[in-house]
């Protein structure tokens, strides 16, 4: 049993093994302050860089190698169609080293006038293109009807300034006879008919003016466009793809390669 005197006596001794302890403890703390503070400028250093690689990764502006040289690439559709139908073109040319930031489908009403309203919206909308990308020309590849469409801006909207390679699948660049089956009631059937004001107009004096390069794609058995020789024009590239239907142009492969041979030229 312990005194009262060797009671007090172990109390203070744990007392100073406790202090002792605890001074340790802090000197080891300020000893490591300098490491941890070390280690914590090194990683701020680094995250700024590791951030920018992933932001450049993550990037739509980083294009491959060349892709800064292409042409933005303006897709019209056709007829009572939509943007949806350049899928297969658009990946194609993606494939080749366009990028997403360089391919733009424009989407309008294909009922209304080629010559009164639509050309001006087209205008409109390459200029919106040539401002977002600081591209001075675009080029265009139009399928059927879009193809006076792009025709008429590049001939009387101003387009032969701003367009470098101009391409229509299937148009029906001297009229179509099926058309007539809808002339009644909309004036882009009108439009589309032989000997129309707008086709008379495309097709007086150069039907391919300016510096612009011309390309057409045309099938000997398109179901829309008749005559199958509609298609093409003179001044232009004018390329047979074959017995294809009229719309198959938009998803065949030698077409595409054709376009994308001709809008690298």
């Amino acid at each position: 049993m312990l005194t009262v005197r060797q009671e007090r006596s172990a109390r203070r001794e744990r007392r100073e093994r406790q202090v002792r302890g605890t001074r340790r403890t802090r000197g080891g703390a300020r000893r490591g302050l300098p490491v941890l503070l070390a280690l914590c400028l090194a990683l701020c250093l680094a995250l700024p860089a590791s951030a920018a690689a992933r932001a450049a990764d993550r990037s739509p502006g980083a294009a491959p190698e060349g892709a800064s040289a292409r042409n933005p690439v303006v897709l019209v559709h056709g007829y009572n169609a939509d943007p949806g139908v350049w899928g297969a073109l658009r990946a194609d040319l993606r494939a080749a080293g366009w990028t997403d930031a360089q391919l733009f489908s424009w989407g309008y009403d294909t009922h209304l006038s080629v010559n009164e309203v639509l050309a001006g919206r087209l205008a409109a909308y390459v200029e919106q293109v040539r401002r977002e990308t600081g591209a001075a020309r675009v080029d265009v590849v139009a399928h059927s009807f879009g193809s006076l469409v792009s025709r008429w801006y590049v001939k009387f909207g101003g387009g032969a300034a701003a367009v470098d390679h101009w391409v229509s699948l299937a148009g029906p660049n001297r009229g179509t006879s099926t058309a007539w089956a809808c002339a009644l009631w909309d004036q882009a059937c009108r439009d589309m008919t032989p000997g129309s004001y707008v086709l008379r107009n495309l097709n007086a004096g150069d039907p391919t003016p300016g510096a612009v390069k011309y390309a057409t794609f045309w099938s000997g058995c398109d179901e829309v466009v008749n005559p199958d020789d509609s298609v093409p024009l003179a001044g232009a590239l004018n390329t047979p793809v074959g017995c294809l239907a009229h719309n198959d142009l938009l998803g065949d492969e030698p077409t595409s390669a054709g376009v994308r041979a001709f809008l690298a030229s």
